[in-house]
């Protein structure tokens, strides 16, 4: 009798590699050591979709560091129209710590659980900054929320994925745009120490 499990076994793999929306900010890394800021559009513990200002080549080698994964990294598998797909390429436990961040992550939004402490978005009591963008003049503009990775802006402009701007002395670049404003991924971390309602960017 020829009992034949790929079957089972390519099963078992679709499932646990089904991706899940999920939004997490982050930065990556090119071959030629240039970093960009990202947004995650979607993930599992195989692959990711990112929009991206720099698509790389595909084939290309590309790390990754995201809220609440942390570093990963792996091969662009294609092109998209805001970004690249990313084949990920890690050891089994580090895989399977990944699917259990992905399901922490969509329960949280579900269940409403705590984020934690490290990855809050927290609404300032000052809500209002400066910003500075290239060909604008400056203005004042509401902040949405904030993170220690980046800030959600509430303004009519519509600037390009990728755009530099400055909030306050705060300084980034524009990664996703959405109804009444876009979101900021800050060029380096907020301090822990900076990171409460009274911040000031």
């Amino acid at each position: 009798m020829n009992l034949n499990p790929k079957p089972f076994q390519k099963s078992v793999e679709r499932r646990r590699h089904q991706r899940v929306e999920v939004s997490l900010l982050g930065r990556y890394m090119l071959e030629n050591h240039q970093e960009y800021p990202c947004v995650t559009t979607d993930m599992s513990p195989g692959g990711l979709a990112c929009v991206a200002p720099a698509r790389g080549a595909v084939g290309e080698r590309v790390v990754v560091y995201l809220d609440q994964i942390g570093r990963v990294e792996g091969k662009i598998a294609r092109h998209t129209d805001r970004g690249f797909a990313l084949a990920l390429n890690m050891p089994y436990a580090k895989r399977e710590k990944i699917a259990n961040q992905l399901t922490w992550l969509v329960n949280r939004d579900i269940l409403s659980l705590p984020e934690d402490r490290r990855y809050e978005r927290i609404v300032p009591l000052r809500p209002h900054a400066i910003l500075t963008m290239e060909g604008e003049a400056e203005r004042v503009v509401k902040l949405i929320d904030v993170s220690m990775s980046g800030a959600a802006v509430s303004t009519a402009l519509k600037p390009y994925i990728g755009t530099k701007v400055a909030l306050g002395q705060t300084h980034g670049s524009v990664i996703r745009l959405f109804d009444g404003g876009f979101a900021v991924a800050f060029d380096q971390m907020l301090s822990p120490e900076r990171f409460d309602e009274n911040i000031k960017l």
